[in-house]
């Protein structure tokens, strides 16, 4: 083993561990916690669509968002990176108006991009899915695979609301 390997998995062990630290946590200061799973059956039993911490404000922690169909989760528009990217944004924009929140509160995002030369495209993707609203703080990463063959983009999100 690596000791890329060796780290990738000391790093999804220590983010397991504080994870599951949270809730209770939360719940003993009066959040409530609530997991969702919007997008469809495929995913239901693998992770949640988006984790809800309520408390003074409601926080949206959304899973990344990619051109997974809702109900097997095959890739749709294989090899268009802007239209994976549109699709991954208007799930995002569904995702957030179930929760009676918008693109606007979103307050950090997080992209995967499996080619570097797919950054002039992912801003542009981004510009046109927030239009008028106010940027979140962001971060971009370039990686070699994503969870399914034929991702080229993925992006997670974090918003605030007030409740």
């Amino acid at each position: 083993m690596n000791i890329s390997r060796v780290a990738q998995i000391a790093c999804v062990l220590g983010l397991a561990a504080l994870a599951a630290l949270v809730p209770s946590s939360l719940i003993a200061q009066g959040a409530g916690f609530a997991r969702e799973n919007v997008f469809g059956i495929w995913s239901k039993d693998r992770f949640a669509d988006a984790v809800i911490v309520s408390g003074p404000s409601k926080t949206i922690y959304a899973s990344g968002m990619g051109a997974e169909e809702e109900t097997d989760g095959h890739i749709l528009h294989p090899g268009n990176f802007i239209e994976q990217c549109r699709f991954a944004h208007g799930k995002i924009k569904k995702l957030l108006a179930k929760q009676g929140a918008s693109i606007g509160d979103v307050v950090k995002t997080v992209a995967y991009v499996t080619d570097v030369r797919y950054l002039p495209d992912y801003g542009k993707c981004r510009a046109e899915a927030y239009g008028p609203a106010p940027l979140s703080a962001h971060t971009m990463l370039v990686v070699t695979n994503l969870a399914h063959p034929g991702m080229l983009v993925e992006v997670d999100v974090t918003a605030v609301v007030a409740k």
